[in-house]
């Protein structure tokens, strides 16, 4: 696959990127959370979650889509602020970065986190961070391959009453 085109998420965008959503929980975290968490989640509600977080969007949060060789979306990152609590920092903080099951190791999720790491680096943060589930390692050497190393910070995560705790990982950016 020839390299993704990458754009700003729309509204029009939310059906297909609420897809990549939940097809990507199902298929990363299997195995990780719970089976009923997963099984219960609804591609038409986080389709409407999606459009109210596009609707309120205050500016500094950043949803980018990729678009595969037909146009159809095959990827979807969310990036912004990084808060210490209620404290911005000077920090940025990648949200969420999903791909199409179908599409993974075909360069989708490298172009969004290229491109995300630009949009930070341009707005003048330090680092950008993330939080990954501790035991997806898939997820973490990912990160590691890009150049983010784990920092230390561990957070309690619970789905359905199950924990699964997450691990920070950042990387300098660029100025």
């Amino acid at each position: 696959m020839r390299s993704p085109r990458i754009r700003e998420m729309t509204p029009a965008d939310c059906d297909g990127v609420a897809q990549i959503r939940v097809g990507g929980w199902r298929s990363a975290y299997q195995g990780l959370v719970p089976q009923s968490y997963l099984d219960g989640l609804s591609v038409e509600e986080d389709a409407e979650r999606r459009r109210a977080y596009l609707a309120r969007g205050e500016g500094s949060v950043v949803n980018l889509v990729a678009e595969g060789t037909g146009g159809e979306l095959v990827g979807w990152a969310c990036h912004g602020p990084y808060r210490e609590g209620e404290v911005l920092t000077g920090d940025a903080e990648l949200y969420a970065l999903y791909v199409h099951p179908d599409q993974v190791g075909r360069g989708v999720g490298r172009a969004l986190l290229a491109e995300s790491v630009a949009r930070c680096s341009a707005a003048g943060h330090g680092r950008l961070l993330l939080w990954v589930l501790k035991e997806n390692d898939r997820a973490r050497r990912f990160y590691e391959r890009a150049g983010f190393r784990a920092d230390g910070a561990e957070e309690p995560f619970e789905v359905d009453g199950v924990a699964v705790p997450e691990v920070r990982y950042a990387r300098t950016l660029p100025r």
